[in-house]
């Protein structure tokens, strides 16, 4: 299993994970961390910037944490069958362990709105 973490200051966990570019992926076996790496994305592969159905590094993640998210994002993770989480807990390592056992504190996905459209035209 992997679990990714957005860490943009790669010490806490960011609130807005859109436009996150650094995640801490976890591998875990056996229900505990066997190892943790940082992955960091491109502005255009960030979720923000990058179109829903494109592949991205974090595919293959079953679970993403973050201090926040807005629905649009958790649809398109629900679509790539990753678990959207979003904490309280602004430690990445205190999250992952939380989670494994259950004890996570989360709070409600919010409705997400920019005050303004995107156009997310391609410019090929």
């Amino acid at each position: 299993m992997k679990i990714a973490v957005a860490s943009q200051n790669r010490r806490d966990i960011t609130e807005h994970a859109g436009r996150c570019r650094k995640f801490w992926i976890y591998h875990i076996e056996n229900d505990s961390i066997a190892d943790k790496q940082l992955l960091e994305l491109t502005k255009e592969q960030s979720f923000h910037d990058s179109f829903p159905h494109d592949p991205s590094p974090l595919d293959d993640v079953q679970v993403l944490i973050a201090g926040g998210m807005g629905s649009g994002l958790v649809r398109r993770l629900e679509d790539k069958n990753i678990e959207a989480v979003v904490t309280t807990e602004t430690v990445p390592d205190r999250a992952v362990e939380s989670y494994l056992n259950g004890s996570l504190v989360t709070r409600a996905i919010e409705p997400h709105e920019h005050g303004h459209r995107h156009a997310h035209e391609r410019g090929d």
